[in-house]
């Protein structure tokens, strides 16, 4: 059949679709989450940190050294050009903000500067299980102290904020290692100049496996490339065998020197050539310090230890660097035993503020990734409690709105949650609306209930377990489960009495 010339085309309408790598949040992850910020927050506020918001967009030049290519600025990091030509990007993480916000402030701030955030952070990266577009962080760092011990103090607030949410000491540690220890070995195979800066990255890399794979395939990383069960060869350093033994024997001995024996006097077992490494030596020192403040804080080495296979950021990390480790076992979707890992990690970045300003202000910091934190929490049964939804109110009578307004709002003022029904349908659909709402009970007044002064609370829980033992229709009406009639006086003190029940 044609159509008419003067029919009207049907309109196109967009599909409702989430961009590829982005998420939405339920009420209960969303409440689960805040619960747990401010478990942390009260952590980050004791040690005296301060809180600070940056904007989540900020000029790309401004990003520096965390773009993964400046050449590129839609590489990695979401951008767009403003009005004025000038390019604008999604904070790729909540550190280059800070640094940004102190060289544009820095005369009238304290020194050293101590500031906490938290935030959504954004990479423009491939997508994948678990790995999202868009995540939260809460970071702490220090800004403006040279000495050691603000790192230190970053390594304690770890593993004090870890034990916060619940994770009991056997199930994390937090590693600590030092970019100048890593330098010098580096510097004592040669590997200096700007000319050796891909296989220096290569060397970093296969280190940073030491955790997940044995020393001989950490070898094939560092000399001619390794290929792994499924066939896939991963490019290694070509280093020669000798220097790859040699970085390997001094990243061991470096870390043999502080676990087991966490004996500070021992003899070190370094050769004597990497002994006379300055770079090597003044990072040994600092990882020394820490050792010793984090000791005589109480803190053994079953919750912070010395670990040179850490490497953490690859390109602006200036001195000490550490990560926090989950290390309880759980299962995968494929059943297979995993670990969570990282679930957080920082270090000193000095040279950062220096972009701004050519001046060097030291700066230490520590992030934690709370998505992946959310998750190893409800795998150890650290979840909340669900929160149990509003009372409803139901509307038994159209023409009282009013009335059945005035009981809400006597509830709300109470501090119950709340919530009269809105729709327009019967008390059937009602019921069900309270039930998808997770409500705990309702409210009813119907009119011979309000010519008493009365209200009818039906408790939506114990009625649900009664319903379960009922065996036939007739049994339910007799029993009326869960159901009582009420002076309206009571209705608070009533309440109250069946919330606290459901919520212990």
């Amino acid at each position: 059949m044609a159509k008419s010339e003067n029919e009207t085309p049907a309109p196109i309408r967009p599909v409702p679709r989430l961009p590829k790598g982005f998420r939405d949040i339920g009420a209960a992850e969303i409440r689960e989450q805040q619960a747990m910020l401010t478990k942390i927050r009260g952590v980050y506020e004791r040690y005296g940190f301060e809180p600070l918001e940056t904007p989540a967009i900020e000029y790309t030049d401004a990003l520096g050294k965390f773009l993964p290519d400046q050449d590129r600025p839609n590489e990695g990091v979401f951008s767009f050009q403003d009005e004025d030509e000038q390019w604008l990007s999604l904070r790729y993480d909540l550190t280059a903000p800070l640094a940004r916000f102190v060289a544009e402030n820095f005369d009238k701030l304290p020194k050293p500067f101590r500031r906490y955030a938290t935030g959504s952070v954004f990479r423009n990266e491939k997508p994948g299980p678990g790995r999202f577009r868009q995540f939260t962080q809460f970071d702490a760092d220090t800004v403006g102290a040279e000495s050691i011990a603000a790192d230190a103090e970053m390594c304690m607030l770890a593993a004090d904020t870890l034990e916060a949410l619940g994770i009991p000491r056997g199930d994390y540690v937090i590693k600590v290692n030092n970019r100048k220890v890593l330098d010098g070995i580096m510097e004592e195979v040669g590997l200096v100049g700007p000319e050796f800066a891909t296989r220096r990255l290569t060397v970093l890399r296969a280190l940073d496996k030491l955790d997940k794979f044995s020393e001989q395939e950490v070898l094939l990383l560092l000399t001619v490339g390794r290929k792994d069960a499924s066939g896939d060869f991963t490019p290694g350093a070509l280093l020669d065998v000798d220097a790859a033994e040699r970085i390997l024997s001094t990243v061991k001995n470096t870390q043999q020197y502080f676990v087991p024996s966490d004996d500070m006097n021992r003899a070190k077992q370094l050769d004597k050539a990497i002994e006379g490494n300055a770079t090597y030596n003044t990072g040994f020192e600092e990882l020394t310090q820490i050792h010793s403040m984090v000791r005589a804080a109480g803190y053994g080495v079953d919750r912070i230890r010395i670990d040179p296979s850490v490497i953490r950021g690859l390109e602006y990390y200036t001195g000490p660097v550490f990560e926090a480790e989950l290390t309880f076992e759980v299962k995968n979707e494929d059943g297979q035993t995993v670990r969570f890992g990282s679930v957080g990690g920082g270090g000193r970045y000095d040279d950062l503020v220096a972009r701004f300003t050519g001046q060097k202000v030291p700066a230490t910091g520590f992030s934690i990734g709370v998505s992946r934190l959310q998750a190893a929490l409800a795998s150890l049964g650290k979840k909340s409690s669900d929160t149990l939804g509003p009372v409803v109110v139901l509307v038994m009578d159209k023409g009282e709105v009013a009335a059945y307004q005035k009981l809400t709002q006597t509830l709300r003022a109470a501090g119950i949650r709340a919530e009269m029904y809105l729709g327009s349908a019967g008390m059937k659909a009602q019921m069900k609306y309270a039930d998808k709402r997770g409500s705990p009970l309702v409210v009813i007044q119907g009119s011979d209930e309000r010519a008493k002064g009365e209200v009818t609370l039906k408790d939506l829980i114990e009625g649900a377990k009664a319903a379960a033992a009922i065996k036939d229709n007739k049994e339910w009406k007799e029993a009326r489960p869960a159901q009582l009639a009420i002076p309206e006086t009571d209705l608070v003190a009533k309440v109250r009495e069946i919330l606290a029940r459901h919520e212990t």
